[in-house]
């Protein structure tokens, strides 16, 4: 008899925030809160598992893959795996101390239980699957449990066969195989579609679940004692990881954990940093703003590698950086938006068969922002490569060749309208676009002085960048407002102006800058430390979390660092109970919405934390 594997009992939330006591987890219409879910990975994909135990959303066998288990987004197609006590219980969880691993604790009146989740990770191999575990232990008393496994591969739309193996409960779609391996479960009972078991787990009591999955490889079937080992090894490359990190303030365990929330959306196989690890979630419900974020933003993928990077994480900026020259190299010397986590470019999207989140479709499977023009994505890129060298690494002269491509490119489109940082249909003269070419222009010209570029246009460089500055601060400065502008021929206003601070255009602390923060607070505010996008947006979607860290980052820059720290300690408040983030949030109801976790969020915190540090 194999003996249990060595108990894992340092759950807590990294959150300071974290519950006091236990709740109860409430299923509207099927559907959980998006806060309620708390998300494991393992550098390839990932899960979200909800407090009342349910697995309701995993693509295999990658992120940016169709869903096996979608029911987020349709309880009765999408699929799930369910593990939760038989009769009422209360809930607490934590993930288990600056690691993705997750615990649950169920409180019934038999006695407690605990389930740890987690994506395995097992450096000593390549091994080309996936890992799901779930960990039962008795903590008190005996209480039943069970078990449902239920997946709906390629969005619900296919239908899995399921079959009973000697080995493990075996289901098959095209090239896609899964393997659900048991131990102390009970018996399993099978229908078409799905599996299911009811055990009782008693003080002191081990049981396991395991599913294993291969995209056309052979399936593997490890033993139990295995499978306990990578769990137990896993928690101990999560925290390895973690360590690695310089930042040292007051908000550390809040940094912790975005870093820990943006290593969940790195891929493995090729440096790419998702933009959120879900499709679809809707922004505000019964609209229409439905996305998949399941692809590498060049504009998030600078503000994150700046985040890596000024804390000390500079083993993931590496690989971040070659995926970001590979992708961009398929649409050289333009810059798209959006690429695929493999690269590719990203043009168009398709309607999936599913409910949606809350009754809101439309579902998505990609992104149509890949064909827009976005002229701050030229300044994103060579800010990006800007940053890089300047903690001390080098370019090759293949990439200074390129950088001087798309300099002379920009000189010839900075004029021209786009479609802004926002992605919006309307093309307008946005700030935030002239802000980003600024940049490009500026960036590019450090990096000929440091040698990295080859000094092809100076002279035309230095000199669209000085027009692009008179172009910002005669046509989109309001003097009426003290304020950058949303667009030119407004008096519209734009979050995305604070990033004017940070990104050295002009004093962070002057007159034009201060009187951009006051009056972004006049007008854009949402209630405690929630802000609006931009002008407008009140009416259309709620507030947009990464804008609070924006507006803690230009105060502190601004000289401003007592009220800066207010509103941080306000901003990491509004964190689920296990310090993750979504898109937006609900002024007043403080529900989260949009896709989850939200990497361009996490990462704003990571650099409003060290912005108030310095």
């Amino acid at each position: 008899m194999v003996s249990p594997t060595p108990a894992i009992t340092d759950a807590n939330s990294s959150h300071p925030r974290a519950d006091a006591g236990a709740r109860v987890p409430e299923r509207r219409d099927g559907y959980l809160a998006i806060e309620n879910y708390g998300a494991i990975g393992d550098g390839s994909t990932l899960a979200l598992v909800g407090l009342d135990g349910a697995i309701d959303w995993m693509c295999l066998p990658q992120l940016d893959s169709p869903s096996v288990f979608g029911a987020i987004l349709d309880p009765e197609r999408g699929g799930r795996f369910v593990l939760e006590p038989v009769g009422p219980y209360t809930v607490e969880r934590g993930y288990v101390e600056r690691t993705n691993v997750l615990q649950t604790t169920f409180h019934t009146a038999d006695g407690d239980v605990r389930v740890t989740d987690a994506l395995t990770i097992d450096n000593a191999q390549n091994v080309p699957s996936r890992e799901l575990v779930r960990r039962v232990e008795g903590l008190s008393g005996a209480v039943g449990m069970r078990w449902r496994f239920e997946p709906r591969p390629g969005y619900g739309r296919d239908s899995a066969r399921l079959e009973r193996d000697a080995e493990a409960i075996l289901a098959r779609a095209g090239r896609l195989q899964l393997a659900l391996r048991t131990w102390g479960v009970g018996a399993a009972e099978l229908t078409s579609g799905s599996a299911f078991g009811s055990f009782k787990i008693a003080d002191g009591g081990e049981a396991m679940l395991a599913m294993i999955a291969t995209d056309g490889w052979l399936l593997p079937m490890p033993e139990r004692e295995a499978v306990g080992r990578r769990l137990e090894e896993t928690v101990h490359v999560w925290r390895s990881w973690i360590s690695r990190h310089s930042y040292s303030g007051p908000w550390r365990d809040a940094v912790e954990r975005s870093l820990l929330a943006i290593k969940l959306l790195a891929d493995t196989r090729t440096g790419a940093i998702t933009a959120a690890g879900t499709t679809s979630l809707p922004e505000a419900l019964g609209g229409e703003r439905n996305f998949d974020y399941r692809f590498g933003w060049v504009r998030d993928l600078c503000f994150t590698l700046d985040a890596l990077l000024s804390v000390g994480m500079d083993d993931l900026v590496h690989a971040s950086v070659g995926w970001l020259l590979g992708a961009t190299s398929h649409t050289h010397p333009r810059i798209d938006p959006v690429y695929a986590l493999v690269g590719d470019v990203v043009r168009g999207q398709e309607k999936l068969p599913l409910a949606g989140y809350r009754r809101t479709a439309p579902v998505y499977r990609g992104n149509q922002a890949g064909s827009q023009l976005q002229l701050g994505g030229f300044g994103d890129l060579i800010e990006t490569l800007s940053s890089y060298v300047s903690r001390g690494h080098l370019l090759s002269l293949d990439t200074g060749e390129r950088l001087a491509d798309i300099g002379d490119l920009l000189t010839r489109l900075w004029r021209n309208l786009d479609s802004g940082l926002w992605e919006l249909g309307s093309l307008a003269d946005y700030g935030s676009s002239k802000l980003g070419a600024w940049v490009a222009f500026d960036r590019l010209l450090g990096l000929v002085d440091r040698g990295q570029v080859p000094a092809r246009s100076p002279q035309r460089w230095a000199r669209a960048r000085d027009q692009v500055r008179e172009h910002i601060e005669t046509r989109l400065f309001s003097e009426e407002k003290s304020s950058y502008l949303f667009k030119a021929g407004s008096e519209e206003l734009d979050c995305a102006m604070l990033l004017a601070g940070r990104r050295r255009f002009g004093d962070p602390s002057g007159p034009r800058m201060n009187g951009t923060i006051d009056a972004i607070r006049r007008e854009l505010h949402a209630g405690g430390p929630l802000f609006y996008r931009y002008s407008g947006m009140q009416d259309e979607e709620n507030a947009f979390l990464a804008c609070s860290f924006w507006m803690v980052e230009a105060m502190a820059l601004a000289g401003r660092a007592e009220a800066a720290a207010d509103l941080m300690q306000d901003a990491v408040g509004v964190a689920s109970d296990l310090g993750l983030y979504t898109e937006e949030m609900e002024p007043g109801t403080g529900l989260m919405r949009g896709n989850f976790p939200q990497a361009l969020t996490h990462l704003s915190l990571i650099n409003a934390a060290v912005a108030l540090e310095r």
